[in-house]
């Protein structure tokens, strides 16, 4: 039958392999339900040392014999408390672990549906289009609300050159005649919104960017330019507002 120091040298080498698991399962040696498993299967080593140790006192006759393996027995219990607590201790840092791991997989998972596509409606048509794209878009559109006009029209140009074939390119060509416009910039103006109409024709926004480019031809004393180009407002789209508005600007091209 296994004697007491023997108990005690066992014992000693749980409590070492106990204070080397955090530092395994942290290192990622083993999962979770090793963890456990270790964990459970040192618990059962301490009870069956316990009741080796009991049954060794019980086999005992002689007094002195008791006596001295009375105070093994206590020193015993101290070392089966203190590994208990370790076990507590490796529960806690397994439980710390699992929590870390778990925000991780979290985080993970947003910043892989953050670079996923979408799908949206714009002007009537469902599209797929880049996160990054909304983003650079949103950005430059968020500028322009801002009233930060000359870096809007720079955002915008860059938009329309990373993403020409984008579903809002021809709205950032757009506002990139906007910004030009809100910077009293005509002749900038004139060269982005000329090249809507061109690049993009049937546009929602042609009538707007017409009127537009007939104010800034105005603004640079080409009068017949102007009224050219108001007539034009009237002509291709004779019941919208654009048209109404043409017609109230002819009078300051004579």
């Amino acid at each position: 039958m296994m004697n007491v120091s023997g108990l005690n040298k066992q014992l000693k080498g749980l409590a070492f392999a106990l204070m080397l698991m955090p530092a395994i399962a942290s290192a990622g040696l083993f999962d979770d339900e090793e963890a456990r498993k270790a964990i459970l299967d040192l618990r059962a080593k301490i009870t069956a040392l316990t009741a080796k140790m009991e049954a060794r006192l019980d086999d005992k006759a002689d007094k002195t014999s008791v006596l001295e393996l009375n105070n093994q027995n206590e020193q015993l219990k101290a070392e089966i408390s203190a590994l208990r607590g370790q076990i507590e201790v490796l529960l806690n840092d397994l439980a710390n672990l699992q929590k870390r791991q778990q925000d991780f997989y979290v985080d993970l998972d947003k910043r892989i549906r953050a670079l996923e596509p979408k799908k949206l409606t714009v002007e009537g048509r469902e599209v797929t289009i880049e996160q990054s794209e909304q983003r650079s878009f949103d950005a430059a559109m968020s500028l322009y609300k801002a009233g930060q006009y000359a870096n809007a029209a720079s955002a915008f140009t860059g938009f329309t050159i990373n993403y020409p074939e984008s579903i809002f390119a021809s709205q950032a060509q757009y506002w990139m005649g906007n910004s030009y416009y809100a910077q009293r910039d005509c002749k900038n103006t004139i060269v982005a919104l000329e090249k809507l109409l061109k690049n993009y024709p049937d546009n929602p926004k042609e009538p707007d960017a017409m009127l537009n480019i007939a104010a800034c031809q105005l603004e640079l004393k080409d009068k017949k330019e102007s009224r050219k180009t108001l007539m034009a407002v009237i002509a291709k789209f004779p019941t919208s507002e654009a048209a109404q508005a043409a017609k109230n600007r002819l009078p300051s091209t004579k």
